[in-house]
């Protein structure tokens, strides 16, 4: 199951060298697998900090907090690369964010509601 769960994190590390080979912008696909990364990261920092909550209310309020803060900062790592480089670059990043966040979510809909022992 740890595999499972680190799915997107692999799909992430064989598709960015595939999209480079194939003539993908740098730019766009450094900035949408790093934005991934990031919200990845952050996502595993902030489970750990509701876990320690002490009220339900409490949890249920910073989890909405949590999906949406990492919505908006991949938004943001969309945005950037479109300004920062052109407009493939925007395009690039996106794809790679919706094609990552695509596995993720199918892993998370195979993997069932979560049982109290699993973040």
């Amino acid at each position: 199951m740890a595999v499972l769960r680190l799915l997107d994190l692999l799909f992430l590390a064989i598709a960015v060298p595939l999209a480079l080979a194939r003539g993908a912008p740098v730019l766009g696909c450094l900035v949408g697998a790093g934005g991934w990364l990031f919200q990845r990261a952050l996502a595993v920092a902030d489970r750990r900090l509701i876990a320690k909550a002490a009220e339900p209310g409490s949890r249920l309020g910073l989890n909405f907090i949590d999906a949406f803060a990492r919505i908006w900062l991949l938004a943001g790592a969309i945005i950037i690369a479109g300004a920062v480089g052109a407009h493939r670059d925007g395009l690039a990043a996106a794809l790679l964010i919706f094609a990552a966040y695509s596995v993720a979510f199918a892993v998370r809909l195979a993997r069932g509601r979560p049982r109290g022992d699993e973040p």
